[in-house]
């Protein structure tokens, strides 16, 4: 053991009499292929040195293990546990049978203390694994959240596309029975005069296509007798399947007038029904319009969202990159917490990184929707809010939710630290935020939260090339006092 401690590095310079002692505390311990160490989330007493053998080390990242490294014969494992007093960051299992010795934590402990050599290799040796490990879970971060996004987006253009489809086949059956009233209608023979009105009961049909009448179930029940025993007076047969076309078409009694007093009762039906066909034409035709401008309006989003083929610092529209980011999780939120928005009006556009400014959007509203996700959907609410004052902007998001709690505030912009299981959250989310705000532009990022209000405070300077951290403190500094 003494020979093999000597050639670890932290071990490598203690002095002999130390290693010897050392030599006595450590415990042999050995682990089969296949079985787990420990888990991550979990609580450990012991450091690990592997003599012989391979572990793998893996974490949970959005529901899959991404594989962060594999350690062999020399290399400590488990120590940033023990030096941090957290929980384990990730999982280690033996990927053949495997043989340690275990280091308990006050042992670990008193050798970084009285040796300025081991202190020195464990800083260096827990820094690159620090690199590592964040380069790693960022790129799953990202592709996980591209992923998301992606399922997100499929969602929402499966609603309009399902539409654009339907519309499309019964648009071929009105077609056909548009001209089969038509048809009817001209063997009706009509006069001039009423051709005449045909033409304008048919605009009005056309217009009324684009609005339909809005009335709950109730009041078009009563509307829909009403016109079935007109009609009955006028005596119109089947007057159960005009009625509702009349609803529909939302005429005045005025134009019901119209109507009665300029064509025969054997006239009726068909005109009636030559409108009913009309009006369901253009109503599809509305129908595909809408379907089709939900399309596009989705990948125009998804466009501007993600700053396709543009130019990476560029004039971003803050407001429009909040309003895409919102289209991008709406399917988070459907049946969900409601979001107000407390725009100002001409709000300047910024010099900044758009996609990656969206990508603080995201992953901060994404949080307030899980924080909100116990809540009734009636009482959730999402509020953001945007300002200008001098040469800089910010925007306040903010949730009801049940808040943070006071004691780790101060900690949720640090690397790897989350709130939620392990699975399902990395602790990268407000990292990355945070970096992009403050390396990045050169602005600062802040939570206040209580039970009932969280707000994620984002300032952001119109030029952060131009910016200095003087004017945002003094600006805070009044924001605080107002």
């Amino acid at each position: 053991m003494y020979d093999f401690l000597k050639k670890v590095p932290l071990f490598a310079d203690l002095p002999d009499d130390d290693l010897g002692r050392l030599c006595g505390m450590l415990t042999a311990v050995d682990l089969p292929a296949g079985e787990e160490l420990f888990a991550e989330g979990s609580y450990g007493e012991q450091a690990y040195v592997i003599e012989e053998g391979e572990l793998e080390i893996v974490k949970i990242s959005s529901s899959r293990e991404v594989l962060l490294a594999v350690r062999g014969s020399g290399e400590v494992i488990g120590e940033m546990a023990l030096l941090e007093d957290k929980p384990r960051m990730a999982s280690v299992r033996a990927r053949k049978n495997t043989k340690m010795l275990a280091i308990h934590r006050d042992q670990l402990q008193d050798l970084i203390g009285t040796s300025p050599s081991a202190a020195e290799a464990m800083f260096y040796s827990i820094l690159k694994r620090w690199r590592s490990t964040e380069a790693k879970l960022r790129q799953s971060e990202k592709m996980a959240q591209l992923g998301v996004l992606t399922a997100g987006i499929a969602h929402e253009l499966n609603n309009p596309a399902a539409a654009v489809k339907r519309g499309a086949e019964q648009l071929e059956n009105a077609m056909t029975e548009s001209g089969d009233a038509y048809i009817r209608l001209s063997q009706a023979e009509l006069s001039d005069d009423q051709w005449s009105i045909w033409r304008v009961l048919t605009e009005k049909a056309q217009v009324q296509a684009n609005l339909p009448p809005e009335m709950d179930a109730l009041t078009r029940s009563d509307r829909e007798y009403e016109l079935e025993e007109w009609l009955e007076d006028l005596g119109v047969e089947n007057s159960w399947e005009l009625a509702p076309t009349l609803v529909d078409l939302n005429f005045s009694d005025e134009e019901l007038t119209l109507l009665s007093t300029n064509f025969k009762n054997d006239q009726l039906p068909p005109m009636i029904r030559w409108l009913n066909a009309n009006y369901t034409t253009y109503s599809l035709f509305a129908e595909l319009r809408q379907g089709a401008g939900r399309i596009s309006g989705i990948v125009k989003a998804l466009k501007t969202y993600s700053y396709l083929d543009q130019a990476p610092v560029q004039d971003v529209d803050i407001q429009q990159g909040l309003d895409d980011t919102l289209l991008i999780l709406n399917h988070k939120l459907k049946g969900g917490p409601s979001v107000r928005r407390q725009y100002t009006e001409d709000f300047p556009e910024i010099l900044g990184f758009g996609s990656e400014l969206n990508q603080v959007w995201t992953n901060i509203i994404d949080n307030a929707i899980d924080a909100l996700s116990e809540m009734p959907p009636n009482e959730a609410v999402i509020t953001i809010r945007t300002r200008q004052v001098n040469d800089w902007v910010k925007v306040d998001i903010e949730d009801n939710g049940p808040g943070i709690p006071l004691e780790i505030q101060a900690r949720i912009f640090d690397p790897f630290f989350t709130t939620k299981p392990p699975g399902v959250g990395t602790g990268l989310g407000l990292d990355i935020s945070y970096n992009i705000v403050v390396q990045k532009h050169r602005g600062d990022i802040k939570v206040d939260s209580q039970p009932g209000k969280t707000t994620f405070q984002i300032w952001l300077p119109i030029n952060f090339e131009t910016c200095t951290p003087i004017e945002l403190t003094a600006w805070q500094k009044t924001q605080d006092t107002s």
